[in-house]
C-alpha cells in the first residue's frame, strides 16, 4: 500500500507551528463570536437576542446553563427528527444516538456538517501529535483500525439519519481516508458484537494494522479473541500483539478512565513498538487529545468550533454558579464541563467532570461524570479516586482488572451501617480458578485503605466504623460483564460498563445477574 504518511507529516508541521503560536484566550473568544454570529437567525438565537456585539459576560448573562433534557424539551422534541434552524442554522443531517451510561436514557445529539468537520480536524490533530513524537512513523503505510459500534444508520426523515457516532463518521468519510481505514464496508455494518469481533479478527490478520482506536474495555475483549484466532490459524499457542500486529505503532483509547487498564495493556503490548495515546471524544464533540506522554493530560482543542466553560462541581446546583473559561480556570479544581458548539449546543452540560492540569497550553484530565460519585453517606468519592483505588488494589495482588462497577449498599435494619460494594472482573490471567481468598481479601483491604488516603470525607466516615463499613468486593469470572451488557442489549461499540451505579434498581439488577451467572456462559 502506498505510504501517505509524508503528506500528513507536511500538514502536521504547519498545524503544530500554528498551535505553538496560538493565544488560547484569543482563540476561544473568536470561536464564541463566530458561533453567536452564525446562529443569530435560529430559534435559539432569536429567543436569547443574540448580538454580534456581545461580550463573554453578555453571553453568560443571557444564556443559562442547560443539560440535554432542557434542550430536548424546549427546542428539539417538537420538530424531531427534522431540526431546521432550531439551535443551529439549516438542517441537522445526523443525530448521534447516545445512551446515558448510568441512566440508560437514549439521547439524540445533533451533529451538523460543521461538527463533522470539527471531528475530522480533531482526528488530524491526534495524528499530528503522534507524528511529532514519532519522526520515523509509517502510520499511513498500513490501516487504521477503528473498533467502534455498528456503522448502520437509521433514516429518520429525508436528509436525516441517526446512529452510532462511528457510523456517522464512516458514512461521511472521504475516499482517500477509507483507503487507510479498517474495517472494510462489508464488515463495518455488523451489529452483533460477538460476530463483529470474530470477523474483524480474522480479516485484520490479512492487513498491515498500524493503529487501533477504541474503548479500553472492548479493546481488551477484542485482543483476547484476536490472539485465539491467530493461534488457531497458525496452529500454536496465543501469541503477543507485537507478533500479530508487528507494524502497530499507536493504540488510541478513550471513553473510560485508563488507570484500571494501564497495567493490563502494558502486558498485552510487551515487545510492541506501539505507544498509547488517549483521546477525549464525545457525541457532543471531540474535545481533547494527548499531545505528550501518558498521564500528562489532554490538550484541549481550542479552534475547532467548540467553546469551553468550567463549572465547579460543588456549585453545579446553585442558581448562579461561578463559571470559568480558559482565561480564568484554576488548575486542580474539579469542574463540570460545559460546551458551546458548532452543532447548536449552547452552554451545554456534557455530564463529564475535568481537572485542568496546565493552562498554557490548556490541558485537562477527565475525572469522571457528574453522576460518577459515591456519596450516599456524605463521603463524596469521585471517579478518579475510585479508578485509582481499583488500580492500586489490583497492583497490590499482582493482577489486572477487566471491568468493574461500584454502588452503595444501604443498611437493612436500624443501627446497621451501609457502605460500598465493588463488583470486579479480574483479568483473564487469573484463570478459571480466579483469585484465592487471601488475594481477594488483600484487594479489598488495599482498595479501602487507598480511598481513605485519597479522600478525607471517606476516611472520616470510615474512622472506627463510625458511618460506613469497609468497602466490600465481589469477584466475577471472566466474561461476566460482557454477558451482563449483552443481556441489556448494550454489548460492544461505544457502550460502556457504568463505573458507578447510583440507580439502586440498576445496581440491584447487576447483583441479581451476578448471583445467577454461570461460568460456562463466560
Amino acid at each position: 500500500m502506498y505510504d501517505a504518511t509524508w503528506l500528513l507529516r507536511l500538514y502536521a508541521r504547519r498545524r503544530l507551528r500554528h498551535l505553538a503560536q496560538m493565544d488560547p484566550q484569543r482563540a476561544q473568544r473568536r470561536v464564541l463570536a463566530s458561533l453567536i454570529r452564525r446562529a443569530r437567525a435560529t430559534k435559539f438565537g432569536r429567543d436569547h437576542g443574540f448580538s454580534a456585539a456581545w461580550s463573554l459576560d453578555d453571553y453568560r448573562a443571557r444564556v443559562p446553563l442547560r443539560d440535554y433534557d432542557a434542550f430536548w424539551d424546549a427546542y428539539w422534541r417538537e420538530p424531531f427528527p427534522r431540526l431546521v434552524d432550531c439551535t443551529w442554522p439549516g438542517l441537522i443531517p445526523w443525530l448521534a444516538v447516545s445512551s446515558g451510561t448510568t441512566s440508560g436514557t437514549t439521547k439524540y445529539i445533533p451533529v451538523s456538517r460543521e461538527m463533522h468537520r470539527s471531528n475530522v480536524r480533531a482526528s488530524a490533530d491526534l495524528v499530528s501529535f503522534h507524528l511529532a513524537n514519532r519522526p520515523e512513523s509509517r502510520l499511513f503505510a498500513g490501516r487504521v483500525f477503528m473498533l467502534g459500534g455498528s456503522t448502520g444508520l437509521v433514516r429518520e426523515a429525508p436528509g436525516v439519519a441517526s446512529g452510532d457516532l462511528s457510523g456517522i463518521a464512516a458514512s461521511a468519510m472521504p475516499a482517500w481516508a477509507r483507503l487507510r481505514y479498517f474495517p472494510p464496508r462489508d464488515l463495518e455494518g455488523i451489529a452483533d458484537w460477538q460476530e463483529k469481533i470474530d470477523r474483524f479478527a480474522e480479516r485484520s490478520l490479512e492487513e498491515e494494522i498500524t493503529a487501533v482506536i477504541g474503548t479500553p474495555s472492548w479493546l481488551l475483549i477484542f485482543f483476547e479473541r484476536l490472539a485465539e484466532v491467530a493461534a488457531a490459524r497458525r496452529g500454536g499457542a496465543p501469541g503477543r500483539i507485537a507478533d500479530i500486529y508487528p507494524a502497530l505503532e499507536m493504540l488510541g483509547h478513550g471513553g473510560v478512565a485508563w488507570a484500571p487498564y494501564r497495567d493490563r495493556f502494558a502486558a498485552l503490548l510487551e515487545g510492541s513498538r506501539a505507544e498509547t495515546r488517549e483521546v477525549y471524544p464525545a457525541s457532543e464533540g471531540f474535545f481533547a487529545v494527548a499531545d505528550g506522554a501518558d498521564g500528562d493530560g489532554l490538550r484541549l482543542l481550542l479552534d475547532t468550533g467548540i467553546f469551553y466553560e468550567f463549572v465547579p462541581v460543588d456549585r453545579l446546583d446553585s442558581a448562579n454558579p461561578d463559571c470559568r473559561w480558559i482565561g480564568d480556570v484554576e488548575p486542580g479544581v474539579n469542574y463540570a464541563l460545559a460546551v458551546t458548539t458548532c452543532a447548536g449546543l449552547w452552554r451545554y452540560l456534557v455530564g463529564d467532570t475535568v481537572r485542568v492540569v496546565e493552562r498554557t497550553p490548556p490541558r485537562v484530565l477527565v475525572t469522571g461524570r457528574t453522576s460518577y460519585m459515591l456519596s450516599a453517606f456524605g463521603e463524596h468519592v469521585i471517579g478518579t479516586e475510585i479508578d485509582r483505588a481499583v488500580a492500586e488494589a489490583a497492583r497490590a495482588i499482582g493482577a489486572t482488572v477487566s471491568d468493574f462497577a461500584a454502588g452503595s449498599v444501604f443498611p437493612d435494619e436500624s443501627g446497621a451501617r451501609g457502605g460500598h460494594l465493588y463488583i470486579v472482573e479480574p483479568g483473564a490471567e487469573t484463570g478459571d480458578g480466579g483469585l484465592d481468598a487471601a488475594r481477594q481479601a488483600r484487594f479489598a483491604e488495599t482498595l479501602d485503605a487507598t480511598l481513605c488516603r485519597l479522600n478525607d470525607d471517606y476516611a472520616a466516615h470510615r474512622a472506627g466504623g463510625y458511618g460506613m463499613d469497609a468497602a466490600r468486593v465481589r469477584f466475577l469470572p471472566p466474561g461476566a460483564f460482557a454477558a451482563w451488557m449483552k443481556s441489556r442489549g448494550k454489548l460492544g461499540g461505544q457502550n460502556k460498563v457504568p463505573r458507578v451505579i447510583n440507580d439502586r434498581a440498576l445496581f440491584a439488577a447487576l447483583q441479581c445477574f451476578a448471583d445467577g451467572y454461570d461460568r460456562s456462559e463466560g
